[in-house]
């Protein structure tokens, strides 16, 4: 991409996700995650009713009555990107490619982020951790970051999700707000790491998907290519059997998904690149809240 596109798709970006945190998501995004993050303030004399997993052991050994822990909400949170840049994020039949939506979504949420005085870091991943960005505020960190999400080349077009969500769990030592933006056209090995990553840290999963993965077009011979194997085949789409096949295939594996994330207790939303996504989030960000 040339410098010149870039910066008017960096800017492009900037005002439409400036305009819907401000405009649309401004009370839904801190509402949803606010009270999740805890961090330690004082200890203070054990009182009836208090829960046992609080006391300071080491402070009531030392005193020789019990003494607990107190906690109080973050004001500030810390919040995690883990983008997918694998090579099947490299398609679109719709309204746009799957990666560009993924950009726009994501410049949303850390707009979102920064109205709200946190923290904004990123994981770029594909079968490895492509590149890592400490969370950092302000406008300028954000920048860079779209820039990095429009024009980064990964090494590798493979997806491996659990590895991902290993790195995320090891490399951040204090509570975050997670969202892992993904087709999640993965090995569904990854849910006892997302049921760790959970517990520690507060996980939200945003699907993107194109309507082809859902339903082929009825259009004849066709060329395929597996976007991170390379394998190539021709299909005959007007063959309805194939269709119904592929179309039960799709819906199986968001069963199994939808199975990993209720077993991990993580938040879901798909998002498909004919659709309006604002919608979507804010019924996302919505559900939240309960």
């Amino acid at each position: 991409m040339e410098s010149s596109d870039l910066i008017k798709k960096v800017r492009k970006i900037e005002i439409k996700s400036r305009g819907l945190s401000q405009n649309i998501f401004a009370g839904q995004y801190h509402s949803a995650f606010k009270g999740r993050g805890m961090a330690f303030s004082e200890v203070r004399e054990y009182q009836y009713g208090d829960n046992i997993r609080d006391i300071d052991w080491n402070v009531t050994a030392r005193f020789h009555r019990p003494y607990v822990k107190v906690f109080e909400e973050e004001r500030e949170l810390t919040v995690m990107l883990l983008i997918d840049i694998s090579g099947s994020l490299d398609f679109g039949t719709q309204r746009q490619m799957k990666k560009d939506l993924v950009a726009e979504i994501a410049a949303t949420l850390a707009f979102s982020a920064i109205q709200n005085n946190d923290k904004i870091g990123v994981i770029f991943f594909s079968d490895r951790i492509e590149k890592y960005i400490p969370p950092k505020s302000g406008r300028k960190h954000i920048l860079f970051i779209i820039r990095e999400m429009l024009k980064f080349q990964p090494k590798s077009k493979r997806t491996d999700l659990k590895m991902a969500i290993e790195f995320l769990t090891r490399v951040m030592k204090r509570h975050c707000t997670a969202f892992i933006l993904s087709d999640f056209f993965t090995k569904p090995d990854f849910e006892n790491a997302l049921t760790i990553c959970n517990h520690k840290h507060d996980v939200g999963a945003i699907q993107v998907y194109d309507q082809c993965a859902k339903e082929l077009p009825n259009v004849g011979i066709m060329r395929v290519v597996d976007a991170e194997s390379g394998h190539e085949m021709y299909i005959d789409t007007s063959d309805k059997r194939l269709r119904m096949a592929h179309k039960t295939y799709f819906m199986q594996r968001q069963d199994m998904l939808k199975e990993i994330f209720t077993k991990s207790n993580v938040d879901t939303v798909s998002i498909s690149t004919n659709e309006d996504f604002v919608r979507k989030l804010m019924i996302f960000f919505k559900n939240r809240e309960r």
